[in-house]
């Protein structure tokens, strides 16, 4: 085995694509232009709180890892809340911020975090690991953190002495339906019942919906989409969101084939949408907007016309984004999520572990009580 070595880039753009493509793959959020459209439209900078800091590994020299990485002044838009731990560190008169965070920025989406392509995985996660902590000592990071990696990963990081922590999120599964009244058919019949008059309320206020794909997809209907989404973020957080025009433009110009902009229509005007990414097997519903409120309009265009999406595509999971207890009655099924985190202070670090056992049987209890209330018949 050769030496291995380490470099931190302050941009995408000083990584090679290919090689980039080359040991992440296709899945949409870890693509090198999903990434380059967050940096190029600022909507991740150090003025946003997400300085771009990615690491690459190297093997003599050849690249054999890679992790996307930020250095973060604030905990949102992380979606793996640690406000309590920074809260925790202020009352102690000790800097939270700024910590390092290996993870994708505004995407509560579970995948690879660390791309690795080498014989022995687990000596680079013990580089890795190292060299992350070195570095958070040296340059008075808090820590370090993986969000949303795989349960291997996760894995592989906790054997490296990170801590491991656990959440739950809620997901859709494909059980082989050819149509939408075969997912119906493995409901109860009252739950059945349910999502019937629910799904009926749109067509009785006149509302059709459009599904666009890739070219499909104009300038202009990018637009009135960005414009949805920002004028629903004003009114439910006080500010536009953590996206901009310049990033959708580009994601539309980059990414086309992965796209997918649902609309609600009435009387042939856009009322409503959602844009949603798709990967190998999954379908990722992301960002929604809405002109009005409209009664169970949201139910249908985020969760209803996604399964529909799903199925047509014969896609295994539809991935509809973080938390959201609502989804349980429509069939989708609470799973563990992971991340692995390093926090540099020796006292911090045991009472975070301490606190991080304790939650993992709280969330154990949660995800089975979860379980207990879906929509499906009793076998």
């Amino acid at each position: 085995m050769g030496t291995f070595s380490h470099q931190w880039f302050s941009s995408i753009n000083e990584i090679d694509q290919a090689q980039w493509q080359r040991l992440f793959g296709d899945e949409p959020f870890t693509q090198h232009a999903f990434l380059y459209a967050l940096e190029q439209s600022q909507c991740v900078t150090q003025k946003s709180g997400w300085q771009p800091h990615h690491l690459a590994i190297f093997e003599d020299d050849t690249l054999v890892a890679l992790a996307p990485g930020y250095l973060k002044s604030h905990s949102y838009g992380e979606y793996v809340f640690d406000w309590a731990w920074a809260e925790a560190y202020e009352k102690h008169g000790l800097e939270y911020y700024p910590k390092w965070l290996s993870g994708i920025p505004f995407s509560p989406i579970e995948g690879k975090r660390i791309a690795i392509d080498h014989a022995n995985p687990n000596a680079v996660y013990q580089y890795i690991t190292e060299q992350l902590s070195i570095h958070s000592a040296e340059q008075k990071w808090s820590g370090w953190h993986v969000n949303f990696c795989d349960q291997a990963q996760a894995t592989s990081l906790t054997e490296q002495h990170a801590m491991l922590r656990v959440g739950v999120q809620f997901q859709w599964f494909n059980k082989g339906f050819e149509t939408f009244d075969d997912f119906l058919q493995i409901l109860s019949s009252r739950k059945r019942k349910s999502l019937k008059k629910e799904r009926a309320k749109i067509a009785q206020q006149n509302i059709d919906i459009e599904w666009l794909q890739g070219t499909q997809i104009t300038p202009e209907i990018m637009q009135l989409f960005c414009e949805f989404y920002q004028r629903t973020y004003l009114k439910r957080s006080g500010h536009l969101g953590y996206l901009n025009m310049e990033f959708f433009t580009l994601l539309h110009a980059l990414m086309a084939n992965t796209l997918v902009i649902m609309l609600a229509k009435r009387d042939d005007n856009v009322i409503a949408a959602t844009l949603s990414l798709v990967g190998a097997n999954t379908l990722y519903g992301r960002y929604w907007g809405a002109s009005e409120e409209v009664d169970s309009l949201h139910f249908e265009l985020c969760y209803y016309q996604g399964i529909e999406f799903a199925i047509k595509h014969k896609l295994n999971c539809f991935h509809s984004g973080a938390q959201g207890e609502h989804k349980i009655a429509r069939g989708f099924e609470p799973v563990l999520t992971y991340s692995a985190h390093h926090i540099v202070d020796g006292d911090f670090s045991n009472a975070i572990s301490d606190y991080l056992k304790r939650e993992r049987g709280h969330i154990d209890i949660y995800k089975e009580q979860c379980s207990s209330l879906l929509p499906f018949k009793n076998e």
